[in-house]
């Protein structure tokens, strides 16, 4: 007796489904070695535009590497220096902070029992502490940390790529069992992963200096560290800047007080809705196109496949995931579900 074809196909998606399991438990068991790996590859790709330029202008590109390499180290072992300070100070001062969290909550419980509103002010402090968000915000900046101890391997694997960057497209098309089919579709693919990681670098930099500058000039601690936050959460759109503004205004309620880190709080509502609403759709063009669910849904998967990395390049990863699936026939069906509100770009190739 043949097998039906329902049963065929349900027997496909199970073995798909199993293969899919598989290849994620494998995925996370090797996580120590392909994050450093995706690193490095998302630091190449934003890298590689200034080694173009530097041979536009005839620099040769062994000069270009190396000038880009030693730029990109410098900025890099400053960042860990200011982070790694700023993080053991913000540690030292913790049990301060706390303090000033008795305070205001005991201020917060009289004020209440003037309205007949009995609370206390211990149960208060265990569901009510601004200082977890900070060291929630610690914990994910050490967690980098650890994986940029591997820096030599990064910078290793950064400079290999630099030096077959050019060759990767041509080496695209001769996979391909039909190059001249699937010209148009590797090409862009190529181009919007650069286009978008090369701008959105940019437009993170522009965002974290000026949350820095903001925080300065309230006279909140630490504003380098709250600015280099913001610069690599918002590689997460939408709800990245939301993150990001978290530890910085709860620090602002312990130190300067509730009216101040209102002030604060819309400081980064402006600040994000000018890049994210203005600067960004100016140079993105349509952006990603990828829903509000995607986004959150990707956060969360990246982060428990890949740990901290995961989470800042759930999007990038998402991003290739779905140009790519954009690029094939059977898989543009997903494409379409990843999709956010504007479809019709898909409704142009159906």
């Amino acid at each position: 007796m043949g097998i039906s074809q329902n049963t065929t196909g349900v027997l496909k998606a199970l073995v798909v489904t199993a293969s899919l399991f598989i290849v994620l438990a494998g995925v996370k068991t090797a996580a120590h070695i392909l994050v450093p790996f995706l690193l490095a590859t998302f630091i190449a790709i934003i890298c590689n535009p200034l080694v173009v330029k530097m041979e536009n202008v005839r620099i040769p590109k062994a000069v270009a590497v190396t000038l880009v390499i030693v730029f990109f180290v410098s900025i890099v072992l400053s960042l860990a220096g200011l982070v790694g300070r700023s993080l053991g100070e913000l540690s030292g001062q913790m049990p301060e902070y706390r303090e000033q969290l008795s305070v205001q909550l005991a201020w917060v419980v009289t004020q209440l029992e003037s309205f007949n509103i009995t609370l206390s002010a211990n149960l208060l402090k265990e569901h009510v502490d601004p200082a977890a968000a900070m060291g929630l915000a610690a914990d994910m900046l050490s967690g980098l940390g650890n994986v940029m101890a591997n820096l030599f391997l990064i910078i290793l694997t950064v400079v290999f790529m630099l030096f077959e960057a050019p060759s990767l497209s041509k080496k695209l098309h001769l996979a391909m069992d039909d190059p001249q089919m699937r010209l148009q579709q590797i090409d862009r693919f190529l181009s919007s992963v650069n286009n978008y990681l090369a701008i959105k670098t940019l437009v993170s930099i522009a965002t974290g200096a000026t949350v820095s500058l903001m925080l300065w000039a309230f006279g909140l601690d630490f504003p380098l560290l709250w600015g280099v936050l913001a610069f690599l959460l918002n590689y997460i759109p939408n709800i990245g800047s939301i993150i990001a503004a978290v530890p910085a205004m709860s620090l602002a309620v312990l130190q300067l007080g509730a009216a101040q880190a209102g002030l604060i709080g819309l400081g980064y509502v402006v600040i994000n809705t000018v890049m994210g609403n203005v600067v960004e759709p100016r140079y993105l063009g349509r952006g990603l196109g990828l829903s509000t669910l995607v986004v959150f849904v990707s956060l969360v998967f990246w982060g428990w496949l890949l740990g901290t990395v995961g989470m800042l390049l759930s999007v990038p990863l998402t991003m290739v995931i779905k140009i790519a699936l954009e690029s094939t026939k059977e898989g543009r069906w997903v494409a379409v579900m990843l999709s956010g509100d504007d479809l019709s770009e898909h409704e142009q190739k159906a």
